[in-house]
């Protein structure tokens, strides 16, 4: 059997009742932390950008904008939706593959579910499926893929997204396995991109490719039967040999979206071991007028995303220099401490200019050490091995909460964030995702 037949004969056959409570109420943290993200920058310039460019290519209106008042074809609300909930590097993480597992399939779910009726626990199984998928292509080709310069939550994203369309349009396990080797010829995204808008088109072209290799396969179009990992195939082409116990061994008895993980900061998520540790050093009596330089230490992931130049508010969402000015001179960093003004600021500019990164194999993915030199010549440390928010220190329920309800506010929308909130954790209880619609839009 073929990757894509195994990965199809899986998500065909997965029921509601396969899903544990626990794997359930996994997904409605992951959709509630969405949700609020693109809340969050649903007014932005680059959101209404989109909207502007994609208007002439526009269906007839069936699917819902979160946070806006149009309405659009299912493909083309999927692109607007997965581009306004990444758009403030602030979305979920599975941090094996660094894939942002909602952004992607959840927008394609949503929209589809909209335009057919499908009810809340059809939703939820779906989106479950497709970042399933997504989470284990990542795995079968990490950490080749993402070294090579493809950015893996659109490369990986796109199938999970035709996963989850899939099981939606009722394809069966033949048309399903066409479906997700179409996607795999849909699949693009650089690293390269990562500081530009050029990353939230890869993710919103993600999402809406997703839907339409589905459509596609509904229809009839067929793709090579191992598309995924042949001799030509997508792995094989965008990376090394991949392994195939990874894509499918254990499925429905260990999930991987299991592993999924929530942002404190709205950064690049290997930054945040950076964050933390300043913030524990700031906590400790450091004064950062003190602060002479700043040494920081971490695996080449983190070194390879985030050693660069800041030049705009992008740049400083992927750059380690601007974290520790963050956590050091504002002792936090929230949306405030990456925005324009901050990035700019004089004594920003010059604790990044005193910042410097170095290579430390020794230290696991998602790990840093700060080292701190003062005026006085004491040197201060601290080492982060497992940054809030990760699988070792989750966030709780309360927490991405009080992220949603923030994000909102940032939003400007006047939508209700208990509204929002209440809509997600009942969405299993939702005989359609129009409650949640409903609550998500903008007040008039």
């Amino acid at each position: 059997m073929t990757a894509a037949a195994a990965l199809a004969d899986f998500i065909v056959r997965t029921g509601w009742g396969e899903l544990t409570p626990g794997l359930r109420h996994e997904a409605k943290r992951s959709i509630l932390n969405f949700v609020g993200c693109a809340l969050g920058s649903a007014r932005d310039p680059a959101v209404e950008t989109a909207v502007r460019v994609l208007a002439p290519l526009f269906g007839p209106a069936t699917a819902s904008l979160i946070g806006r008042e149009e309405r659009l074809d299912a493909p083309n609300a999927a692109f607007v939706n997965a581009v306004a909930g990444n758009l403030l590097d602030y979305d979920d993480t599975h941090l094996a593959t660094v894939i942002h597992p909602t952004a992607p399939v959840f927008p394609a779910v949503l929209a589809l579910a909209e335009q057919h009726g499908h009810s809340g626990v059809e939703a939820l199984l779906a989106f479950v499926l497709g970042a399933e998928v997504e989470c284990r292509l990542g795995n079968a080709v990490s950490p080749g893929h993402y070294d090579r310069g493809w950015h893996i939550t659109a490369t990986c994203g796109v199938v999970g997204a035709a996963a989850a369309a899939a099981k939606l349009l009722r394809l069966d396990a033949a048309a399903t396995t066409h479906a997700l080797g179409i996607a795999a010829g849909q699949s693009a995204g650089l690293v390269e991109n990562l500081a530009s808008g050029a990353k939230n088109v890869g993710v919103g072209a993600a999402a809406r490719n997703g839907i339409l290799a589905a459509l596609f396969a509904q229809a009839g179009y067929r793709a090579a039967p191992a598309a995924i990992e042949g001799p030509r195939g997508w792995a094989r082409a965008m990376g090394d040999m991949p392994d195939l116990a990874a894509l499918t061994e254990g499925l429905g008895a260990r999930w991987e979206f299991a592993r999924n993980t929530y942002k404190p900061y709205p950064a690049g998520i290997v930054m945040h071991a950076v964050v933390d540790a300043c913030l524990e050093l700031r906590a400790g009596g450091l004064d950062p007028e003190d602060v002479v330089e700043v040494t920081v230490r971490g695996d080449a992931l983190l070194l390879a995303r985030g050693d660069r130049t800041v030049g705009n508010e992008r740049d400083a969402k992927v750059s380690i220099h601007h974290c520790v000015a963050a956590a050091l001179l504002r002792g936090r960093a929230g949306v405030a401490e990456f925005a324009a003004d901050f990035v700019a600021d004089p004594a920003a500019v010059a604790l990044r200019g005193r910042t410097r990164a170095v290579l430390d194999a020794a230290l696991p993915r998602g790990a840093a050490t700060v080292v701190v030199r003062t005026a006085a010549g004491e040197t201060r440390s601290a080492t982060v091995l497992h940054a809030r928010g990760s699988e070792q220190k989750p966030l709780a329920d309360a927490e991405i909460e009080a992220k949603t309800r923030d994000n909102v506010a940032l939003g400007g929308s006047g939508t209700s964030a208990d509204a929002v909130i209440a809509a997600v954790w009942r969405l299993d209880q939702a005989e359609s995702v129009a409650p949640l619609m409903m609550a998500a839009r903008p007040s008039r």
